[in-house]
């Protein structure tokens, strides 16, 4: 399965953003968590995540809708990659949101895991969407990495998967 279909969405993009977390949580756990797609809804702040297609694993397609009144934003993907329980890839192959992604736990010391997501969009609007890229960079990071502190302790309290 993998990417075939989605043409250049595979390809990184110019927008980059990382967030990072330590759970208190051996990373079987934590990588069950991240595989309970339709749970990000749980932290993931105004998004519902839906299982279009398949069972969550390689192959399968996610839909993740944003809502904040009346702005919406879906973003479509495809999961291309499961390496049980170390790393997800997905590829974001929407309208609006396009490009790579991964999410990687790394097992620590004392059964704790680090969570690294991280993502590489394709910017809209060609030179003025890399110009603005900046200023909108903070606000992304801010928010993945609020959710992943969201995620880690409702892992941490039992609440997922």
């Amino acid at each position: 399965m993998g990417d075939a279909g989605l043409g250049d969405a595979v390809q990184p993009g110019a927008g980059e953003v990382t967030a990072t977390v330590i759970v208190d949580a051996p990373a079987p756990r934590v990588f069950a968590a991240l595989m309970a797609w339709e749970r990000q809804s749980d932290w993931i702040p105004f998004t519902r995540v839906r299982l279009v297609d398949g069972d969550g694993g390689e192959g399968s397609s996610i839909e993740a809708v944003t809502q904040v009144g009346p702005a919406m934003l879906r973003d479509e993907m495809r999961v291309i990659r499961v390496d049980r329980p170390y790393e997800i890839r997905v590829v974001h192959y929407g309208k609006m949101l396009r490009g790579p992604g991964v999410l990687r736990c790394t097992p620590l010391d004392g059964a704790r895991t680090q969570v690294v997501w991280h993502e590489w969009f394709h910017l809209p609007g060609g030179a003025t969407g890399k110009i603005a890229w900046p200023v909108l960079w903070p606000g992304s990071k801010v928010s993945l990495t609020q959710a992943l502190r969201r995620f880690a302790r409702l892992v941490e309290a039992g609440q997922l998967p």
